[in-house]
């Protein structure tokens, strides 16, 4: 199942001479890039909901804990672990 996770932002940075915001997005503790493309005014701090490595929309903090919470009660956060090296 495909699913947009909630995150918060920690950090923004422009790659690519400048042209495309990534930010560093937490995810209970576990942090990945995201594209911000979709998202421009998206700012350190802000909550967002990623699907495939893309910021799909701001949503606030109570309702991004709310979320995370039920994905991870139904088990669907495993994709989220840390990749463990080979």
């Amino acid at each position: 199942m495909c699913l947009a996770i909630p995150g918060k932002i920690k950090s923004i940075e422009l790659r690519y001479n400048n042209t495309v915001k990534i930010a560093k997005v937490s995810f209970g503790g576990i942090v990945k890039e995201a594209s911000l493309e979709m998202l421009p005014d998206a700012d350190v701090g802000d909550y967002v909901l990623v699907h495939v490595g893309v910021a799909l929309s701001k949503v606030d903090e109570a309702e991004a804990q709310k979320v995370f919470e039920y994905l991870r009660e139904a088990g669907e956060l495993d994709e989220l672990e840390p990749e463990k090296e080979v």
